[in-house]
């Protein structure tokens, strides 16, 4: 046996092992070691070694797999779910050899060079200078990318510094084809901070941060949209007759965003020392403000939370409370990961909401009924987690029933 096909051997018994480590089911850890056999064999008539891959040795390989694919079935395969089988099994093998897959992309052209390095300073500054949350960051970071994205070259050329409103008005003309009003007005937010940085560090001469002109918003101009309180209520006994894992699960999960109002990314942040099941306390680091609730932990949200740690929840280290119930038995991502799953228990359950059919539903829900609760607005606030008043008083208008008892009546006119 040669030292390349040794190598791969090695490579295939890891590969193994780790797919058995994480409780892959059987018939996946068979399908993905197929793949990855396939995969290297691949490699090794393109005389590539398994350490030194790149992007464009998997595309060579897809093509040759589908192309077997077509002479052993006569038709090509279901693109999205057969690369996705490919892909999954290739990026596992690629992660345990090298550490990392996709790998880091190395800047190539000055330009990419000069434009990281400017994207690397913005996000220090704004980490450390401005102490803004990492999910602003990231949003500010990704519309600087794409906006030296779109100078091209004339970031090297040293033009950077002779930019010109004209200049940031066919930018924004360019991205704002597709956008709605409130997503163009965050697009104008994030180019504005950004020219004000570039100004602030001398790298353009003038200061274009008030030329870009954002939509007008009014204070107040919009409606959340609420579930009833009724449809909360069905969602949660429906859910609750799921006995399987996953719906135990959601159904602890759907009791503290319609119990507390908590946001979604607060929801999959919640780690076990989040809890004390002495002082029956809830901790709640709030993700928008960057400040932390302690709240009463309700029997009922306490019977949801430790019926899925006791019988539902995979065994892992991890800390986080909420687990994915397949392998590999990993936290959700952040709060996007929960849309999916309310949906699903909403149609389950019959409930069709007219506005947002989302997990930001239920905060908007618990709002309401705290009101009509007669509830302070600072104590509300203290609860979701506002830091400011103004952010509270939008949910007064969901109270429709309230206003309408405060309502004027409009005068008649009295003829003679």
């Amino acid at each position: 046996m040669s030292d390349i096909c040794f190598n791969h051997e090695t490579w295939i018994s890891k590969l193994k092992d780790h797919l058995e480590q994480e409780r892959y089911a059987s018939k996946t850890v068979s399908r993905c070691m197929a793949v990855a056999r396939h995969f290297l064999a691949s490699l090794e008539k393109q005389h590539v070694k398994v350490d030194t891959t790149r992007p464009a040795n998997v595309e060579l390989y897809l093509q040759e797999a589908r192309r077997r694919y077509c002479r052993r079935h006569g038709h090509s395969p279901d693109n999205k779910g057969w690369r996705c089988v490919q892909t999954s099994s290739i990026r596992m093998l690629l992660h345990l050899v090298q550490g990392q897959w996709p790998p880091i992309s190395v800047a190539a052209t000055p330009a990419q060079r000069l434009q990281q390095d400017i994207c690397g300073e913005y996000a220090q500054w704004m980490i450390g200078l401005r102490g803004l949350s990492q999910a602003t960051v990231s949003d500010r970071g990704a519309e600087a990318r794409r906006f030296l994205d779109w100078l091209g070259q004339r970031v090297v050329r040293g033009e950077l510094a002779d930019l010109t409103p004209v200049d940031v008005d066919a930018y924004v003309k360019d991205r704002a084809g597709s956008l709605c009003r409130r997503t163009l007005k965050g697009l104008a937010t994030n180019i504005r901070s950004f020219l004000r940085w570039l100004h602030m560090t001398g790298q353009t001469s003038r200061d274009l941060s008030s030329t870009v002109i954002t939509p007008s918003f009014h204070a107040f101009e919009s409606i959340p949209s609420a579930l009833r309180a009724q449809d909360v209520r069905k969602v949660l006994a429906v859910t609750r007759k799921d006995c399987t894992p996953k719906g135990i699960r959601d159904y602890a999960m759907l009791m503290l965003l319609s119990t507390y109002g908590v946001r979604a990314g607060e929801v999959v942040a919640l780690r076990l020392d989040d809890i004390d099941w002495r002082k029956e306390v809830i901790r709640i680091r709030h993700s928008k403000t960057g400040s932390t609730s302690y709240l009463p932990l309700l029997p009922e949200v306490g019977e949801a939370l430790l019926k899925y740690l006791q019988k539902s929840r995979p065994k892992t280290p991890i800390r986080e409370i909420f687990i994915r119930c397949h392998a590999p038995y990993r936290p959700f991502q952040d709060g996007s990961s929960l849309y999916g799953l309310v949906q699903c228990r909403l149609g389950a359950a019959g409930v069709v909401p007219t506005g947002k059919h989302g997990p930001h539903a239920f905060r908007h829900t618990r709002a309401v009924s705290m009101l009509r609760a007669t509830v302070p607005v600072k104590e509300i606030g203290d609860v979701l987690g506002h830091r400011a008043a103004d952010s509270t008083w939008v949910y007064l208008k969901l109270a429709t029933e309230d206003l309408r008892a405060v309502a004027l009546e409009i005068p008649t006119e009295v003829k003679p």
